[in-house]
């Protein structure tokens, strides 16, 4: 490894325990306002209940901002499985209202 690597301060600061709750409200929130934006509450809803089932399901609590935007990206996979879903749904349902 260079020597420059090894100097130089790294993005992925190590969170302390009293940082641990402020940062996962924080991903969190802008996380569900960012769906909220984009998609609606509904889906808001739908996601933060994604992200809060990732992180019951990590090992250890994220000790690291970069280990908080894994759970946030595990989320949105999770986001985007369902959104692809309903985009097949939904012109199913209508070609089958027409049959009806």
């Amino acid at each position: 490894m260079n020597q420059l690597a090894i100097n130089q301060s790294s993005k992925d600061h190590t969170l302390d325990c009293a940082d641990v709750m402020t940062t996962a409200e924080q991903e969190l929130t802008a996380f569900f306002r960012a769906v909220v934006n984009l998609f609606g509450s509904e889906l808001a809803e739908l996601s933060a209940g994604d992200w809060l089932n990732e992180l019951l399901t990590t090992e250890a609590l994220p000790s690291s901002t970069r280990e908080w935007r894994g759970i946030t990206l595990k989320a949105s996979t999770r986001l985007a499985a369902r959104m692809n879903a309903s985009s097949i749904t939904i012109p199913c349902q209508t070609l089958a209202s027409t049959w009806s």
